[in-house]
Order: C-alpha cells, then structure tokens, then sequence
C-alpha cells in the first residue's frame, strides 16, 4: 500500500501539484484507507493532473470512479481516494480539517 501511495505522490509532485497531504485512515470509520489531496495551479492544470495520473497508473491501478467539475477531480481507486483541486475550492471545503476531525474521533474513543 505505502508503494501506491507514494507513486501516486510523485506523479502528483513531478507534475507541479502543490500541498500533497496523505491521510491515513485505516484505522478510521471512513469508507477508504487513504485519502489523498493536492492543489493544482488552475482548472486546466487540475484535469491535465487526472491525466497523469491515468497515464502513471493504469493499468495497475482499477479507476472505479472519476467525478470532473473544473476545479475538483475526484479519483477513486476503492480503497485509495484522491481529490486534486485549485486553492480556491481547496479553501472553500476545507477537507484536511473534516478528515482531521475523522482522525481526533477515532483517537478519543
């Protein structure tokens, strides 16, 4: 699993995305293991990274689920989520603190 992780990390980094966070929630009642979440540059640069990452991936890894809105792609790769975004929608959702909340519930139980 770190394997994937880490690949899907450096064709995001090589690729210019920005701020890569990995959350671990394994551990966790989230319905993935990972989640992982990067800035792109832009609206063309977010889906130019979806392209990378399908040209880095496959055919190794399945894409169950692919949502495209511009500034937000979605990837699911059943236990592996990826959100790439602009800062903007980045700002605007706010996913590092709802996963982080995930995290500090899990640890307080």
């Amino acid at each position: 699993m770190q394997k994937r992780i880490e690949k899907i990390s450096h064709i995001l980094d090589i690729n210019k995305a920005e701020a890569i966070e990995v959350f671990d929630l394994k551990e966790r009642d989230y319905f993935v293991d990972y989640v992982i979440i990067a800035s792109s540059l832009g609206e063309r640069h977010t889906e130019a990274l979806l392209d990378h990452l399908k040209k880095g991936l496959k055919p190794e890894e399945e894409f169950l689920g692919v949502e495209i809105s511009g500034e937000w792609v979605v990837i699911d790769l059943g236990d592996i989520l990826i959100h790439v975004m602009t800062p903007e929608q980045r700002n605007k959702y706010d996913l590092e603190t709802f996963l982080g909340d995930i995290m500090q519930e899990r640890e307080n139980r």
